[in-house]
Parts: structure tokens; sequence; C-alpha cells
């Protein structure tokens, strides 16, 4: 055995979308419980500085970024192909995270004790046999994108290539997977049993769902008590399966800068009586649909903020920031943790990210959801149907009648007042979970023996 003080954690991130974050938010917190284990962080150079810049945390002493070939050749032109830079990094990945990790090595004097990655490395199993170190994987979605993934082969073989190509039969349920009876085949992520199955990003993910089961452990930004049924299962198809969040209560980074003045605008609304608009970091809705949620918000004189990049407000009718002028706030960045806990946000309109999903529990806020790929049909469904906190847009895409009559139903309907009971009652579990005696606290000392104890 390798004495605490020898330990070396290799942390390879997935440098696209929002994965690097949570997991350097986690790391952190692994750090600082264990001071005397080294972790080395590897990261494509644009992510570290991104992933630096959005968690605004100090740095601890036994956590090193490092930067890795984000496996763009010299002078390449890129063709336009759909997500080529990730297809460019991951071919690369094998060899170039090997030689990072050799630098790291050398550099610190100790050897890699134990591997931990984001779950779309499916290699890292290879990796981890090859040093003779656990493989410990993070997956920082939701519990049951993860199951679909894990029961990949199991769904292509019960729907034929017929049913999945007929969008009638897009409704069917996936009764006979355990926890999943509410999903319906529409909702899964592409790459499962529809989308191009044989594309590189597909095969990745097939692979992922093929491998993980090997992993020494699998964690997972989310909690126990959101769905304990779907926990247990988890829990009996991995050697060790632990909920270590939700990450914006467990490891909250600092407040985040206002500049536009978005706190204090809030402070002068009335209570749940304002409606935030953010799709991420990623997404951009069409012009028409940009057009049909400004036609509501101006039809429906519901005070709102609006994070809206400036290149984006273009696509916004003509005059409608004018007319507005009086009960909005149009803002290119938001602190989205802080407006989302502010007493006067009534419902928060998203693409249901899992990290935005989590920031609207801890608010408590109830959600209008427009899903547009990857997991976020799946979570839409879950909001809707499972958990009832937040209704998705009726034909899937923003009309101004549609948004209208959710941002009605939410925020002034009896339904809408059931969703923010509902949504209090995982508030308070969420918090639970964070506390001493929560599921967070226990899994999490299991999760620092894997890693940090070898």
């Amino acid at each position: 055995m390798v004495a605490p003080s020898d330990s070396h954690v290799a942390v390879i991130a997935f440098p696209f979308g929002t994965h690097a974050a949570p997991l350097l938010a986690i790391v952190r917190r692994l750090a600082a419980a264990s001071p005397n284990t080294m972790f080395s962080f590897f990261n494509t150079c644009q992510s570290n500085s991104n992933t630096i810049f959005s968690t605004s945390v100090v740095a601890n002493t036994n956590v090193k970024l490092y930067d890795v070939w984000d496996g763009v050749p010299e002078g390449y032109a890129f063709s336009g192909k759909p997500q080529e830079h990730i297809e460019l990094f991951m071919k690369a990945a094998p060899q170039s995270l090997r030689l990072s990790i050799g630098e790291a090595v050398a550099e610190t004097g100790k050897e890699v004790t134990c591997l931990v990655t984001d779950a779309f490395f499916w290699f890292a199993a290879e990796m981890a046999r090859e040093m003779g170190v656990p493989w410990v994987s993070f997956w920082p979605a939701g519990p049951y994108p993860l199951l679909a993934h894990l029961c990949t082969d199991l769904i292509r073989n019960h729907f034929s290539s017929s049913t999945v190509g007929d969008h009638n039969k897009g409704n069917e349920h996936l009764s006979f997977i355990p926890g999943m009876s509410k999903i319906q085949v529409q909702d899964l992520p592409e790459g499962i049993v529809f989308g191009n199955l044989d594309s590189f990003f597909s095969t990745m993910l097939h692979q992922m769902g093929l491998k993980l089961p090997q992993a020494t452990a699998v964690f997972i930004n989310s909690f126990e008590e959101l769905d304990k049924a779907m926990t247990d299962d988890l829990k009996s198809r991995f050697h060790m399966f632990l909920n270590v969040g939700p990450f914006n209560l467990a490891s909250p980074p600092p407040p985040a800068p206002d500049e536009s003045g978005c706190l204090p605008w809030l402070d002068k609304q009335e209570t749940a009586s304002v409606a935030y608009i953010s799709f991420g970091s990623v997404t951009v809705p069409p012009k028409e649909e940009l057009v049909a949620i400004a036609g509501a918000l101006e039809g429906s004189g519901v005070p709102f903020i609006w994070s809206l990049k400036d290149n984006v407000k273009a696509n916004l009718p003509k005059g409608f920031l004018d007319k507005t002028k009086t009960n909005r706030k149009v803002v290119p960045w938001a602190p989205q943790r802080e407006i989302l806990s502010h007493g006067s946000v009534g419902v928060f309109v998203t693409h249901c990210g899992w990290n935005s999903l989590l920031e609207s529990i801890a608010g408590g806020v109830p959600m209008i959801c427009r899903p547009f790929f990857g997991d976020q049909r799946l979570n839409g469904r879950m909001i809707e149907d499972v958990w009832e906190i937040g209704v998705k847009v009726g034909s899937g895409v923003f009309t101004k009648e549609g948004m209208e009559r959710c941002l009605d139903m939410v925020l002034s309907q009896e339904k809408g007042k059931r969703m923010r009971e509902k949504i209090k009652v995982l508030k308070e579990l969420a918090i639970e979970a964070v506390g001493p005696k929560g599921s967070f606290t226990h899994n999490f000392k299991l999760l620092l023996d894997v890693i940090a104890k070898q």
C-alpha cells in the first residue's frame, strides 16, 4: 500500500460543454480534505482558462492544472463536420494524455496512484490497468441518461430500426427498464436509437456504456434523495456508485460578479413574479423562437431577466427592448445561481441542462423547459412528468401563444403553486443531503477513501 502522503491522483477532464468545471469543483473539495494528496488536473489550455474563470476559486496548493493538446494539427482546416473538435481531441487523447501524465510524474516525483476521468474517456479502463491503479469515473449529468447509455444494446434490441425511424413510435415508453416507465423513445439522447449511430460521438458513448461497469467507482453530481429507487438500481450495476452532489450546494463557489445589477433590480420586484431566461453557454434558440419568446414576454407583461449575448440581440423584434425597458433586464451574462436563489424569481425558462436543473432545485424555482440535445429532453421529461416541478413547451419549440400559456400556468395558476411546493420539497432534501449527516457527506468520504488512500 502507498502511504497517503505519496498519493498522486491524475484527473482527466473532458474539455467541451460544461464537463470540466464541476469536475474541478469536486477535485478542489477532495484536495482540501486530503492536503497531502497531489491532484494533477489534465485539460486543454482553453478549457482550463474557461474553467478557472467559471469556478472563481482560490487554487489549492495540492492541485496543479496541466494543459493537454487539443488534437488539432498545426495548419488544420476545419471542414465544418459536426463535433469535429471533439473527434480530433478524442482521437489524439490516448497518446497525448499518457505523455502528459508521464510529464506530471517526472515533475512531482510521484507515480500515479489513482486515475479519475470524465466518463466519456472509456479507454481509461485500459490506461488504469496499465498503471495498476483504480479507475474512478465521473458522470457530470443525471442518473437517467447514465442508465440509458448503460442500456444502449438492450434498447436497440427492443426497438427495431423501423420502429426507431417511425416518428409515430417516438412516444413509446421504456417500461422494460426499471425506473424508466415514463421515459419515451424520443426523450433519449442522440446516438442510442436515433441520429447517426455510426458517428464518432455515438460510438464513443456506446463504448462508454460498455466500459463504465469496469470502473472501481462511478460518481455523479446528484443526490440520492432525488430518486432513491434509481440510485439503488445503479448501485447494482457498478462496483461502487456514489451521488456526491449537488455540487452547487456541497461546494458552492464564491458569489459571481453582478456587473449588470441583476440582484438590486430583483430586490425591487414582487415575490415569485420574475421570469429568468437562460439557455446555457452553448445553446442559442433559432431566430423564430427568440421572436416568440419576446412576443410572449411583451404580451404577458411579466417582468424578466434574459441572459442573452449581445450578438444575438439583433434577432429580437424591432422595438422590443424599448417597449419592455420598464420591466426587464437583458444582459450578456447573469449570475445564475444567485438569481435563482432570489425570492423575486418565479420561473426559470431553461434548456434543461443538468447543472441548470440542480441550480433551479436549489433556488426552489419551477421551470419552463425547452430541451435541445443530449440529456436535455430526458431531463425535461423528468421535470414535467416525474418530479412535476415544471412544464415543457407544448409543441417542443417556443411559440408566442405556447410561451404565454406556460408563463401564466407557472406564475398564476394552481398548477404552478403545486410545482413550487414540490420543488421546495426537493430543495429541502438537497440541503439535507449536503448536511453533516446527509448522503453527500457519507458518499464523499467513501469517494475520498477510494481516490486518496491507495
